[in-house]
């Protein structure tokens, strides 16, 4: 069995539709000189127009560079997409695919989730994998189901020796943006759930797949929400924004 202590934490920076290139630069100006390679793996998840400048700037320093979303196919007529090989052009390391907005608010699939992680892992990129249930599916008892219908269609394409590269987030749907945490016992119970489910395709590897959680994370409760035994790291949205907030999540982690 793996010890759980090996995963290296991972905390990611999705900054969504925010940040300029220049408000981007301001913000690198102050994070940057701040991280070591001694602590947890840290990734910027910029809007694709300040994309090439946080990779530019983050390349030869601990921290990586991510896209918030690509399309399976590498050119075409595909108007408004972006592709891996364009990803990997201008240096950037990994990608988020199947946020909640995305699900949401753009109709993303699971079908097609499916083949942009093949394809990301494929190409070289690291997919930071999102997953989560919304409010009424929680209530309900559907949480655990809709995990189990994103991660097995989502991994589905994904040959089982590929596994531990892809980086999963569970993020609760309802706790993005709202302010609501899930308890340390949800967050630990769904995000061990999901470990289980890796299970059944590779034991070993399943054990080191490192699995995030997202949702109104601060530095005030990222410390207890990664002290949990599945917990490997956090997908922060609006907390990402402020440096010192951000790194603030990023010592916690590492502490």
């Amino acid at each position: 069995m793996i010890d759980p202590m090996s995963r290296r934490p991972y905390i990611a920076a999705n900054w969504k539709m925010n940040k300029t290139a220049s408000e981007a630069d301001e913000f690198l100006d102050v994070f940057l000189p701040t991280q070591t390679n001694e602590g947890p793996e840290v990734a910027i998840c910029p809007s694709y127009l300040a994309l090439g400048r946080v990779a530019e700037r983050c390349a030869g320093t601990p921290v990586k560079s991510a896209a918030q979303n690509m399309y399976f196919e590498d050119s075409g007529a595909f108007t408004g997409e972006v592709s891996a090989p364009m990803l990997l052009d201008i240096g950037v390391d990994a990608v988020i695919l199947g946020h909640s907005e995305r699900r949401q608010n753009f109709g993303e699939i699971d079908e097609a989730l499916a083949r942009k992680v093949r394809r990301a892992v494929e190409a070289g990129l690291q997919p930071i994998l999102c997953c989560g249930e919304t409010e009424g599916e929680r209530e309900s008892g559907d949480t655990d189901s809709v995990l189990s219908h994103q991660v097995i269609t989502d991994l589905a394409e994904l040959h089982t020796k590929d596994l531990d590269k892809v980086v999963i987030a569970y993020e609760p749907i309802w706790a993005i943006g709202t302010g609501k945490v899930a308890t340390l016992e949800q967050a630990q119970e769904s995000i061990q759930f999901i470990r289980n489910l890796l299970q059944t395709r590779d034991p070993e590897a399943a054990q080191r797949v490192r699995i995030l959680y997202g949702g109104s994370v601060k530095p005030g409760n990222a410390a207890e929400l990664m002290a949990q035994p599945d917990i490997d790291g956090a997908l922060v949205g609006g907390a990402a924004l402020d440096p010192a907030d951000f790194g603030g999540i990023v010592a916690a982690a590492g502490a």
